[in-house]
């Protein structure tokens, strides 16, 4: 088996964290998006992993490589035109003779792929999607399923599910397990959904599309700010299992200061006395004064904030610039190298 990211995206929603970071690798719980879906195709040795990429993809490149640092082999195919996400499937060169994971970048899931597999494999399903009625921003078809789990057809929203069939319906998660003889369905050099127009084939088909609910286990899909916030207050809170977080790595931190069992500090962090840090995650080699406060925040690398600021509830992209005596209100969003003078109120 083999697996394909759908990592084309320009992040526009998540702006301005996505202005100099291409979405897949911005940071969550100080580790690149895209580990967390590299760790859960590892975990079920699928080792042979392309990413689609188009936005800044140099950037995507130098931070995973060939793979190899992560037992993995990695391959890279820029998209040179926008064909759909059917249509990255079809030219990214996969192995016609292979099934295919698909996974799309902005999900975080602690999903135990073997599971979806295992009923790919028993049902000889030609494709088997994930879903989920977890509360969403994200806007993502519908599926009707029928009480065996088959799908029987797609709507663009729940609203438009025919109302007898809303209790089995369920919104697409961004996680599907093709066969191999999918591939062929997708015509060339033509836009082409995976969502809409490929699983919309293969049910006019009467091609057997099988459902996985995967609500037993964590899903978001990280679209805005707001969502990438939450996800972190989410790993804090201990939600999304299964993954290791390190708290607190090697710093210079002075002995009055207090920092919760929860928030995570990265390495090469200088924190000063009196600091409060309360269910934050601090990138690496940020630099905090004296007196600072900082509760349900989200701190990128290399930032620096200044003594006697309050940040409560916001994001800081990476170089951020606090000065002294700033407020920074709950749902505030810095950009990178964002830089705010003494006593600004945000």
């Amino acid at each position: 088996m083999q697996a394909l990211i759908l990592a084309g995206g320009r992040g526009t929603d998540l702006r301005p964290l996505t202005v100099y970071t291409p979405k897949p690798v911005v940071p969550l719980v100080n580790r690149p998006l895209l580990y967390y879906q590299i760790e859960l195709l590892k975990r079920v040795g699928v080792t042979d992993v392309t990413l689609s990429i188009n936005y800044q993809p140099d950037k995507i490149n130098t931070i995973f490589g060939d793979g190899s640092d992560l037992g993995m082999n990695i391959r890279y195919v820029t998209e040179a035109n926008d064909f759909g996400s059917a249509g990255a499937y079809k030219n990214a060169g996969l192995d016609p003779e292979r099934p295919t994971i698909v996974l799309k970048s902005g999900i975080v899931t602690n999903l135990i792929l073997a599971k979806v597999i295992k009923k790919h494999t028993r049902t000889n399903a030609a494709a088997t999607i994930c879903t989920t009625n977890k509360p969403s921003e994200h806007t993502s078809p519908f599926v009707e399923i029928d009480s065996g789990s088959n799908v029987i057809a797609i709507h663009e929203n729940a609203q438009s599910v025919p109302e007898t069939s809303r209790p089995l319906s369920a919104m697409l998660a961004g996680v599907y397990i093709l066969a191999p003889e999918v591939l062929s369905r997708v015509p060339d050099e033509c836009r082409f959904s995976l969502e809409y127009d490929l699983l919309s084939t293969l049910l006019n088909e009467k091609s057997a599309v099988t459902a996985f609910d995967l609500d037993e286990f964590y899903w978001t899909y990280i679209s805005t700010p707001s969502t990438y916030l939450k996800a972190h207050q989410d790993f804090l809170a201990g939600k999304v299992k299964n993954f290791e977080i390190e708290r607190l790595k090697m710093m210079d931190i002075a002995v009055t200061t207090f920092i919760d069992e929860k928030s995570v500090i990265d390495k090469d962090c200088v924190i000063k006395p009196n600091v409060i840090i309360l269910n934050s995650v601090i990138g690496e080699g940020v630099h905090i004064e004296a007196g600072v406060s900082i509760k349900d925040s989200v701190i990128w690398s290399h930032s620096r904030i200044s003594d006697n600021s309050e940040i409560r509830g916001s994001i800081l992209a990476r170089s951020t610039y606090v000065g002294k005596d700033v407020s920074v209100s709950e749902g505030s969003v810095l950009g990178d190298k964002t830089s705010l003078p003494d006593h600004t109120r945000v």
